[in-house]
């Protein structure tokens, strides 16, 4: 079985696009809604919260788990690679979105000057600017942390016009720096790419982890058949959050693109 954790809904975006190229296996997803946002807490918090969440799918019988949430794999990826699954788990593997999503960036800018819109947790940790560096010495990041993004789409506000402000003032900048590429490094901020695609204009190329990640995932697995020949392959699907309320069943369709169901769990 595959997992899919995110901090919240946005990683259900990334799942629907699994779905889409990969529906033969089964998939567990867990939002820790309950404590959403991971984008404003500590290093420390994040490698708790996500370890926690991993103790948890593994234990359903998850043996691939992909960190869905961009705050996760910038702060607390390397640190469950490197110590946590060889301490605990070294049978099985932990992939992250920022890495695939770097590599797809590099790959259509043609001008080297890539943006990159996040929460304050992920710009603070320069973990795109650090991993983009780090594949082309070259190149020229523009971050920009969007602090209000995630609350807005949370709360169902993606149509407000105040949102369209708001987008403007974060984009404004990186518009002015003339990025051709822009990272949306939330998985939450997919809901608005038209409206970012709209205010950027024509010229810009858009990256959204959900689509990269799943390509990268279909490469991985065939790269990696130990791997893939452990998967169950049911076409099954569960989706459990930390906390269950009407709103995340609007907001998990929302993100999903149909109604799902969804089980209250414990971490």
């Amino acid at each position: 079985m595959i997992g899919v954790f995110d901090s919240g809904f946005g990683g259900l975006v990334v799942l629907r696009e699994f779905l889409q190229l990969l529906p033969q296996y089964d998939y567990l997803y867990l939002g820790d809604n309950a404590r959403i946002p991971y984008g404003t807490r500590s290093d420390r918090v994040v490698l708790r919260f996500t370890e926690q969440a991993l103790n948890y799918l593994f234990r359903q019988g998850c043996r691939l788990i992909i960190l869905a949430c961009h705050t996760a794999s910038a702060k607390a990826l390397r640190t469950i690679q490197q110590v946590y699954l060889p301490a605990h788990h070294p049978d099985n593997r932990v992939l992250g979105v920022l890495i695939p999503t770097v590599e797809e960036a590099l790959a259509r800018s043609r001008a080297r000057r890539i943006g990159v819109i996040a929460t304050e947790g992920t710009v603070s940790s320069q973990s795109f600017e650090l991993e983009l560096k780090k594949l082309d010495p070259e190149v020229e990041v523009f971050q920009q942390a969007c602090p209000l993004l995630v609350p807005l789409i949370e709360e169902g506000e993606q149509e407000w016009e105040g949102t369209d402000m708001i987008l403007r003032r974060y984009l404004e900048p990186l518009k002015a720096a003339r990025v051709d590429t822009l990272i949306l490094g939330c998985t939450h901020y997919s809901i608005l790419q038209d409206k970012i695609r709209a205010i950027m204009g024509d010229g810009h190329t858009l990256i959204c982890s959900g689509q990269v990640t799943a390509k990268k995932l279909v490469d991985y697995l065939r790269r990696h058949p130990d791997m893939e020949n452990l998967l169950s392959r049911r076409g099954g699907r569960r989706y459990l959050t930390t906390d269950l309320t009407p709103r995340f069943q609007q907001l998990a369709s929302l993100f999903m693109g149909q109604p799902i169901d969804s089980e209250l769990v414990e971490l």
